[in-house]
């Protein structure tokens, strides 16, 4: 069985005005990084497959939150339920 990364099959959601970075996960979902940019402190991450997100938004430069989301999107198999 391959574990490769493919097109999602559901439909990509709307982007927020502050997204900054969307990972596709490999359940097919999406992991999006959302803030001011990469010197501001208040960015974040969210999954849209299985709900989870970064746990201190306030402290998160973009230098620190982006390996984090990424490797949740690697782990994550949710699906998106919409």
């Amino acid at each position: 069985m391959s574990t490769a990364l493919r097109a999602s099959a559901f439909t990509e959601p709307d982007r927020p005005k502050n997204l900054l970075i969307r990972f596709l996960t490999t359940g097919g979902s999406y992991v999006d990084v959302t803030g001011h940019g990469e010197h501001a402190k208040n960015n974040r991450w969210n999954c849209l497959g299985c709900g989870d997100s970064s746990t201190c938004p306030e402290q998160d430069g973009l230098f620190r939150i982006r390996p984090d989301a990424n490797n949740h999107a690697t782990a994550c198999r949710a699906i998106p339920l919409t």
